[in-house]
């Protein structure tokens, strides 16, 4: 830009699109996470439902090729069997997003285990003996 004939550089605004781009991948992550638990919901394979199932978080690439999903549940019995339901049924979650979700590409879904709620109910049982010991003495 030239001012009175003195030459200023151009401001920058390389750390706002940043900024901007994350806050919209973080809506993006948001939006994925909402959409999935409603969709997760309507999953009648067996191994998926023995529990109660929860999305506790969703990281996407920048580029919305994969997302990677942490699914968090209690009395689940085998792990195992619970991410091959979800893998098995990740072609139609993935179709039920792109359906719900305008997204330049609808991303392939990667299943995590998140144990994160069942380490919190540890910590509250240990937190809730150790309140009953002390009303003890």
């Amino acid at each position: 830009m030239i001012v009175a004939g003195v030459s200023t550089p151009a401001k920058s605004n390389v750390g706002k699109d940043m900024q901007m781009s994350s806050n919209k991948l973080e809506r993006t992550n948001d939006d994925i996470q909402f959409a999935l638990s409603k969709y997760l919901m309507d999953i009648k394979d067996p191994r998926i439902q023995k529990g109660i199932v929860s999305i506790t978080r969703v990281k996407t690439t920048g580029d919305l090729k994969y997302a990677k999903v942490w699914v968090s549940g209690l009395n689940i019995e085998n792990e195992k069997e619970f991410l091959k339901g979800l893998k098995s049924a990740s072609g139609w979650l993935r179709k039920q997003l792109g359906a719900s979700l305008n997204l330049r590409y609808t991303p392939e879904l990667i299943f995590e285990i998140d144990h994160s709620i069942e380490y919190g109910d540890h910590i509250n049982q240990i937190i809730k003996s150790f309140r009953d010991s002390s009303d003890e003495d």
